[in-house]
């Protein structure tokens, strides 16, 4: 029973810690870092759920933060090598190398997803994982992270992003992408919901759909 006791005293602390370490980071960087507090936990298994750990190739999480998506991935049954973290804060970088020893940790623009990882083959990627303000950004910006990612995913693979907003960070585009949305998570403070993109595939008849 005081194990137990302990193990969750050490949990609140490490929340805690890690809530104080985003709130310092938002206030130093509010236009990179885009929230003042990690994602909660229910959320963050969410965001994992949408990953195929079954599909071959790395998974790449934008914005990571202090890892808290990462830990659902990993606790989903992602193998830690697998994960490609593109970080910001050089402080959050050293916070995931530690906690994240087997993953491949890269201080850098998301934006520049692409060249930060050493432009991989298009279509080798297993999933984007992205939790970037993206609000922060102009459309443009927005479209082009993307569809960057999207070219660089297996068909099928989806990039999986959250925000608290009514409206899609990147509205769908007739007959390149499509996008779903998952319903609110109102245990997230602020309640947040996960949008789904996906490419859209040609089939054989010469009609489209969204691959799924």
């Amino acid at each position: 029973m005081l194990a137990i006791a302990r193990t969750h005293a050490r949990n609140f602390s490490n929340r805690f810690v890690d809530e104080v370490r985003f709130l310092r980071a938002w206030v130093e960087r509010p236009l990179t870092t885009g929230a003042v507090a990690p994602s909660g936990a229910t959320l963050s298994r969410l965001m994992a759920s949408f990953v195929d750990a079954d599909c071959p190739g790395p998974i790449v999480e934008l914005g990571p933060g202090t890892g808290v998506v990462t830990d659902a991935l990993v606790k989903r049954g992602i193998d830690e090598a697998r994960l490609i973290l593109i970080e910001y804060s050089p402080d959050f970088c050293a916070l995931l190398s530690e906690r994240f020893p087997r993953a491949t940790v890269i201080q850098g623009d998301a934006y520049a997803m692409a060249d930060v990882i050493g432009n991989p083959v298009s279509g080798s990627l297993a999933g984007v994982v992205s939790s970037l303000p993206l609000f922060t950004r102009p459309l443009e910006m927005r479209q082009k992270l993307i569809e960057d990612a999207l070219e660089l995913m297996s068909p099928g693979a989806p990039f999986i992003q959250f925000s608290y907003a009514l409206v899609p960070p990147v509205p769908e585009v007739d007959g390149q992408y499509g996008v779903t949305r998952t319903s609110w998570v109102v245990r997230n403070v602020p309640p947040a919901r996960v949008w789904l993109y996906r490419r859209v595939v040609d089939k054989a008849d010469g009609s489209s759909l969204v691959a799924a």
